[in-house]
């Protein structure tokens, strides 16, 4: 299976304060990959450092690589707003933009100027919104605002603002941590429809989802990746004592 991303030797620094260690790891094609660990193990700072999110740090630093279809996207003049563009990302709270259903999945569309009229413009919307499981809830009331959804929906809509502008990779920071079972299960079976189009990395707390949605799971631990395997061999045949005891929750 090809790879999408492939991250060698990456070591990522705050100030002085050193937090993810010498990490090496291969995310295939249209893939999902979840990365699971205890809090502060360095999973979303490593989430970041694939499409350079952690640049707004001023004193963030990053040595070793990262390459995406063969480019280095730390190498001198690259353009970042493409990259983001290219590797999209949804956070943990959706964070809708005070605008309309329409305006905010329009947005990334405007600014990257790739709609051609108004009619493709809607176009677009509309697939971004299907794509994200959301048009049929939401088709009446596009000039509504984006606050008046639930959260779930709000999610959704992010995700859909991120596919809008036609990513290669979505990056899903605890997509669904702030959700509830129903919303959850949204989410995970549209991040299982996604795969066909888009490579996923995905950060989640929630041991039971990585071993719903991924094809691989690296466990991190104290900024190390301790493991990375096919999710169903690292669920039920770990190579390392720490993955065992972190999974049948001994710590964590």
């Amino acid at each position: 299976m090809e790879s999408k991303i492939s991250i060698s030797n990456l070591d990522f620094f705050y100030g002085k304060a050193q937090a993810l260690f010498d990490i090496t790891l291969e995310i295939p094609e249209r893939q999902i990959v979840a990365f699971i660990g205890p809090s502060g193990c360095g999973k979303s700072t490593f989430l970041r450092t694939l499409n350079r999110m952690n640049d707004t740090i001023p004193i963030a630093s990053v040595t070793g690589t990262v390459m995406i279809d063969g480019e280095d996207i730390y190498k001198a003049g690259t353009d970042v707003v493409a990259l983001r563009r290219k590797v999209g990302m949804v956070f943990q709270k959706s964070n809708p933009f005070p605008k309309s259903i329409f305006d905010n999945v329009a947005y990334g569309i405007r600014i990257n100027g790739i709609h051609t009229s108004k009619a493709d413009l809607a176009a677009r919307v509309q697939k971004a919104l299907a794509d994200a499981a959301l048009w049929d809830e939401v088709k009446d009331r596009l000039t509504t605002s984006a606050f008046g959804l639930s959260g779930g929906q709000q999610q959704r809509l992010c995700i859909a603002r991120a596919l809008a502008v036609q990513p290669e990779v979505i990056l899903m920071d605890e997509p669904a941590s702030a959700l509830d079972p129903i919303a959850t299960q949204k989410i995970e079976e549209l991040v299982v429809e996604l795969k066909r189009e888009y490579t996923i990395v995905i950060v989640t707390h929630n041991m039971q989802q990585a071993a719903r949605v991924s094809d691989k799971t690296a466990f991190f631990m104290l900024g190390k990746l301790i493991e990375y395997n096919p999710t169903q061999k690292m669920f039920t045949n770990p190579d390392e004592k720490l993955t065992e005891d972190y999974i049948t929750g001994r710590f964590g």
